[in-house]
């Protein structure tokens, strides 16, 4: 009974990981989903890369591909280092269970021997037969055969013991070095890729010490940029405080009161319903391109490349591959269609009290007035002398210019 107990304790031994295993299971497949996101987005980047190369030796646009693909890269490490982590702890939780299973075995032999040499004294069939002859009653002998035959049993139960163990300790021993193999693979791919990083660091020197260079240039394209963003700054301001206008004049012809002021939009039921969706959707809404990655972010930045350099993104820009289209990122109402110099055409969609806009494209498929829905295409982007495709998206809530990263859903 002792080493049944024994056994019944090992039993729960080995089904302890399996309590931890569905948190495992889940981080795993969270990793694996990384993993695939990443070698997309490396697939992507090498594409846009590669076009960049072809037209210019470097160009801003060629350095933020390669910054993509340093990011992208520092994924992949941190990746696999959470993977070897996964695996060091499985490899720790095997150890134990092989040990248990060790000590467990040869306590259950140790028995086992003990049993077989108190079962030698009595080994021949004369010894037997004395044994039960000497009872003093029939009821001694009959507990004295059933002893015999219990005895007989729980040796027989001991060896499956020994064997049930031993093909335990067996198939945790191949696990265990199954994992050791899977973590020193690992480690391997780990250094490979940290390699992969290194040259990756020195194109990106490489390519900014050439653009250092191009310091007029640069500065030219700077302020030709700035001047772009004033017009296109102005031209949105003078879009929404116009249907600021409008909206209030419809209000009070149709005898409504207006409750917004003069800097917010007075929504229709309608569009009021479009512009709460809308809000309730940030950080879930669709990317104005399929593919590509964020060149450029929100707010205030250094130049890449000139030093005292700062340049002010009023949206975000999405590098993407050349002929990529440009999608509505939710249903709306296409408020304007123009072309502003060094932003080629832009598209002005409203939704309620909110307003998208994107730039730099060198195409439109809508028209002014038409009602557009999630993902609808509404241009071409733009690809420049450099080779670089790039978008230049824009968030509003009215006349308040918003960061369009926060309203995207991640990727």
């Amino acid at each position: 009974m002792k080493a049944l107990y024994k056994f019944i304790f090992l039993l729960c031994l080995l089904s302890l990981p399996f309590a931890t295993l569905a948190q495992k299971n889940k981080s795993k497949a969270q990793l694996e989903k990384e993993k695939r996101e990443n070698l997309n987005r490396i697939k992507q980047a090498n594409k846009i890369l590669q076009q960049t190369k072809k037209e210019k030796e470097a160009s801003i646009g060629q350095l933020n591909a390669i910054k993509e693909k340093i990011d992208v890269q520092k994924g992949v490490i941190t990746n696999i280092s959470r993977e070897i982590n996964y695996i060091e702890s499985d490899v720790q939780e095997t150890e134990g269970i092989v040990q248990a299973l060790q000590n467990d075995l040869e306590k259950l032999k140790a028995e086992y021997a003990t049993m077989v040499y108190a079962a030698s004294k009595t080994a021949n069939s004369y010894n037997k037969l004395m044994f039960l002859f000497a009872s003093e009653s029939f009821n001694q002998l009959v507990m004295r055969l059933r002893y015999l035959q219990q005895y007989s049993e729980a040796r027989q139960k001991q060896v499956e013991q020994i064997n049930r163990v031993q093909a335990a300790l067996t198939g945790q021993i191949y696990i265990l070095e199954s994992k050791r193999k899977q973590k020193q693979g690992l480690l391997t791919k780990q250094i490979a890729e940290s390699k992969n990083l290194q040259t990756l660091k020195v194109q990106q020197d490489s390519v900014i010490n050439r653009l250092s260079k191009q310091e007029t240039n640069l500065k030219q394209e700077v302020a030709q940029r700035q001047q772009a963003v004033k017009k296109l700054d102005k031209l949105i301001a003078d879009i929404v405080r116009e249907e600021i206008a409008r909206a209030a004049r419809a209000a009070r012809e149709a005898g409504k009161a207006s409750s917004g002021s003069s800097s917010k939009m007075t929504l229709t039921p309608e569009a009021a319903l479009i512009s709460s969706s809308f809000a309730g959707n940030k950080g879930r809404l669709a990317w104005p391109v399929e593919r590509g990655f964020i060149s450029q972010k929100f707010g205030r930045h250094n130049h890449p490349v000139l030093k005292g350099v700062v340049v002010e993104n009023r949206g975000i820009d999405i590098q993407t591959a050349q002929g990529a289209a440009a999608r509505a990122i939710f249903e709306g109402k296409v408020l304007t269609v123009a072309s502003v110099p060094g932003m080629n055409n832009i598209v002005m969609i409203q939704h309620g009290e909110y307003f998208t806009v994107y730039a730099k494209l060198k195409s439109v498929s809508v028209t002014t007035g038409q009602n557009v829905n999630v993902k609808d295409v509404i241009g071409t982007v733009y690809t420049d002398a450099d080779g670089t495709t790039e978008l230049q998206f824009q968030v509003w809530k009215n006349s308040d210019n918003m960061n369009p990263e926060t309203w995207l859903i991640r990727k």
